[in-house]
């Protein structure tokens, strides 16, 4: 198995691109190794002394590291613990996430909402994922759109620029109800 690995805008977080898929759809976080307990590859990860966060795309894998852990020595750890998973045959993910919950939409919102998440899933999400994560709408009121970063994005110091400077002008520009964008945790 090859894997390769990659930097990300986030210093305290890593992708890794194996040969293989991740995930069938979708992605699955999991900050902390409790909860982790529904994947076997993010269990193993985090059975890695130093790991503080595992996200997971189609076909990649990005981990955060803690404090004052080096890459160094974390970095072959976590390739050999991904190879392991790999030999293993185990799933990615054994049970389903579940489904979040929906954002409410007021009915008068209906074809801006509509609107965003098209825009979302098409233009941001992709670029998103390139750099090792995720991006979720969690709705909309009042012309303020509510985003949530997960994998290498959560966290990553250049976060609140990709959000105002790219995600929030994009949307204004193609969705004048559209004024601002926030963060939610």
């Amino acid at each position: 198995m090859f894997i390769q690995t990659e930097g990300t805008p986030n210093p305290e977080t890593l992708k890794f691109l194996p040969d293989q898929a991740v995930l069938d759809r979708g992605t699955a976080s999991f900050n902390r190794p409790e909860e982790a307990e529904r994947s076997p590859l993010a269990a193993r990860l985090f059975s890695v002394e130093g790991v503080a966060g595992v996200f997971l795309g189609r076909d990649f894998i990005t981990v955060t590291r803690a404090p004052n852990v080096e890459w160094q020595p974390l970095k072959p750890l976590l390739l050999a613990a991904i190879m392991q998973h790999y030999a293993s045959g185990e799933p990615t993910v054994a049970a389903p996430a579940e489904p979040a919950a929906e954002a409410a939409v007021r009915p008068e919102d209906a074809e801006v909402v509509a609107e965003i998440r098209d825009l979302i899933d098409t233009r941001v999400r992709p670029a998103v994922a390139g750099h090792g994560g995720d991006i979720v709408f969690h709705g909309y009121r009042d012309g303020v759109v509510m985003l949530e970063l997960h994998g290498a994005c959560s966290g990553c110091p250049s976060s609140m620029t990709t959000l105002k400077m790219g995600v929030e002008n994009m949307l204004r520009h193609y969705i004048p109800a559209v004024q601002e964008v926030r963060e939610v945790a």
